[in-house]
């Protein structure tokens, strides 16, 4: 990871470097440009997103039409997360070792973000195995707290703070590793372009730190605010 205006030192010694990535020495097997522009990759992107989205909202308010509003956006909120993790990082995790070739729209949307992060597209050992256990455990589990919301289970609370802790463990150690790298071992992972850092590295997964933050806050205050209420009722029946 590079800082917006970082331009390593042996930027100069690479005079025609073979990809846009950083370091630019870092090799990437089979690599091949992507086919799709980036407002096309970005607008499938967010159409997906829309899309999903807005099945949810119709669904939920089928099944539940009385469901306060911030509870609606805590199922979409993690049905879009199970799609994510599950479906685009399980395929990240599946393709991993030829990400650098493939031309599908989850593999080049992976190499528009592997520009802020090349790690995608080396095979780090990290990245690999939080996006596995990211695809394998958050994925469903995702899913199973959004239905759990829908209808009102009573294990909703202690699941949806196992996934929000989950996700924000993930994302902490995901960032801890790449500044440990770029300020420890002077290795760079992202293009100096402050978009590619702030935009694509930092902003799209601090939404992993911030929401999962606050609906783990809630969980835990509503898990806290139960116990509460079964020990009044226990001292009210010892007392009577």
């Amino acid at each position: 990871m590079a800082l917006p205006l970082d331009i390593p030192a042996n930027k100069s010694k690479i005079a025609h470097p073979p990809h846009p990535y950083y370091p630019l020495e870092v090799e990437i097997t089979g690599y091949l440009a992507n086919e799709w522009s980036v407002p096309a990759l970005l607008g499938a992107f967010s159409t997906g997103c829309a899309v999903i989205f807005g099945m949810t909202y119709i669904i939920i308010r089928r099944v539940q039409p009385r469901m306060p509003v911030h509870e609606v956006l805590t199922v979409m909120w993690f049905v879009l997360s199970g799609s994510i993790h599950l479906f685009f990082e399980g395929y990240y995790a599946l393709n991993q070792a030829r990400m650098g070739e493939l031309q599908t729209l989850f593999g080049q949307l992976w190499k528009e973000y592997a520009l802020s992060d090349s790690r995608y597209l080396t095979q780090n050992a990290f990245v690999l195995c939080m996006e596995s256990m990211t695809a394998i455990c958050w994925g469903p589990l995702s899913f199973v707290v959004a239905s759990m919301i829908a209808i009102q289970h009573p294990l909703r609370h202690p699941l949806q703070a196992m996934v929000s802790l989950g996700q924000i463990y993930g994302d902490v150690l995901y960032y801890a590793t790449s500044l440990f790298d770029h300020y420890y071992l002077g290795i760079t992972y992202s293009r100096p372009e402050a978009y590619y850092f702030w935009g694509y590295y930092f902003l799209m997964n601090f939404f992993w730190i911030v929401i999962p933050g606050i609906l783990l806050y809630n969980s835990v205050s509503a898990t806290g605010e139960a116990f509460k209420q079964v020990q009044k009722l226990g001292l009210s029946k010892k007392t009577t």
